[in-house]
């Protein structure tokens, strides 16, 4: 019966010697009241007379008391309640903060610092004052990243001590008075009517600029086509008369030779024909009242006989 008693009693103490912690956990284990080691996830092995599970019991706001021996390793967040800020132009408003952080040394979580979660609400809410107490209030709504950041260097650097890592800190809701709010809002929608004036303008103002240019541009173009058109027109009348002129000239040497070849004188061919031509000109006029002869007719009719001997070939007495 004793031997069964020893057993059972050595059964006991190993089976309540044994601790399974799960995976992201942490525990933390005491010997005689003092710290001993920290059990990792799965099997850990302790003496249940000496040793004994460290209890923490960590107040948190709005949820009362939370005892626990086990420490989550994990990243967490708190969101707390409202707080009361003051910006620098003293406009007093409501700000509802965010705060991400994971504890990396369970050791300064627990000895370091008495009530963690307590610790951790108070230093934002004086962070989120002090930092927010410099700036106005068109900045905090504004520059919200800048205000993150900021509170989230902060409260790493406080901290570090208590073995915390802050990986964030977000700002959800920024509440002004209603009468803060309600001249936001009648400032917004001034500043739309402004800049959709100012928009409007800068169109109106934009097409006629483009209206002018290209008014401008279509006189260069009308110009710069007359141009070419007269240049063209131009070109084609000296053509016109550079062919004329050959042509002219041609027509004078093939009579010039056909004169030659039938034994008379191209020159007094040519002034014969200019003779009639001068003639038709005068009584071609609808006006013309009186037909005249010009002074040297004796020489124009010398011509004329010059003519009659090229085309007949024999000399016509005077």
């Amino acid at each position: 019966m004793v031997i069964l008693a020893l057993v059972a009693l050595v059964v006991i103490l190993v089976v309540s010697g044994i601790r399974i912690v799960p995976q992201s956990q942490r525990v933390i284990i005491e010997r005689l009241g003092k710290f001993h080691k920290i059990l990792e996830p799965g099997i850990n092995v302790i003496f249940p007379i000496l040793d004994r599970e460290k209890s923490i019991v960590w107040i948190v706001a709005g949820k009362g008391t939370r005892p626990t021996s086990k420490l989550d390793m994990r990243e967490q967040v708190y969101d707390f309640p409202r707080q009361n800020v003051i910006s620098r132009d003293n406009v007093f408003m409501e700000i509802n903060a965010l705060l991400y952080f994971q504890i990396n040394n369970p050791f300064k979580a627990v000895y370091e610092i008495a009530n963690l979660p307590l610790a951790l609400e108070k230093l934002t809410q004086t962070s989120l004052r002090s930092v927010m107490g410099e700036m106005d209030l068109d900045e905090i709504l504004s520059k919200r990243a800048e205000i993150n950041e900021r509170l989230r260097v902060t409260l790493d650097e406080a901290t570090d001590a208590w073995g915390v890592k802050v990986t964030r800190v977000e700002i959800q809701d920024v509440n002004p008075p209603e009468s803060v709010q309600t001249a936001m809002q009648k400032q917004m929608e001034s500043e739309r009517s402004r800049r959709a004036r100012v928009t409007e303008a800068e169109g109106q103002k934009r097409a006629q600029i483009l209206e002018a240019e290209g008014g401008q541009q279509a006189q260069i173009n009308r110009a710069e086509g007359e141009k070419e058109a007269l240049i063209l027109n131009a070109e084609a009348r000296a053509q016109a008369r550079v062919r004329q002129a050959t042509a002219e000239a041609e027509a004078i040497a093939s009579i010039a030779e056909a004169v030659k070849a039938a034994g008379g004188d191209p020159t007094q061919y040519l002034i014969a024909l200019k003779y009639m031509e001068t003639l038709h000109e005068m009584v071609s006029g609808r006006d013309n009242k009186v037909v005249y002869l010009p002074y040297e007719a004796t020489a124009l009719l010398g011509s004329l006989g010059g003519l009659k001997e090229i085309f007949t070939g024999k000399p016509e007495k005077a």
